[in-house]
């Protein structure tokens, strides 16, 4: 760990040798700030979405909208993060 304005930071888990750009599935974590539960709770063991969280996913889903040389698979969002698998099919991809 390093520090970045006096505070730990954890390293880019990102392989410095693979081009991001390449076809392959990647797996996308996003957090919250400070980890603050913002798109719902977890109640009998089973997440439910609020309003915020309902945006998230609506927005998670327009992803290929914006981008179609993406594809989703699996997605969850947790009250504080969100967990997905995107398609990166480069070839597709237009400039």
């Amino acid at each position: 760990m390093s520090l970045f304005k006096n505070h730990f930071r954890i390293e880019s888990a990102r392989l410095k040798t693979w081009d991001y750009r390449n076809s392959a599935w990647y797996f996308v974590t996003i957090n919250t700030n400070n980890h603050i539960e913002y798109f719902g709770k977890v109640k009998n063991g089973k997440v439910e979405l609020n309003e915020i969280g309902k945006i998230a996913m609506k927005y998670w889903l327009e992803i290929p909208d914006h981008f179609p040389y993406v594809e989703l698979d699996y997605y969850i969002i947790m009250p504080n993060h969100i967990h997905g698998v995107t398609i990166l099919n480069s070839k597709d991809y237009k400039q």
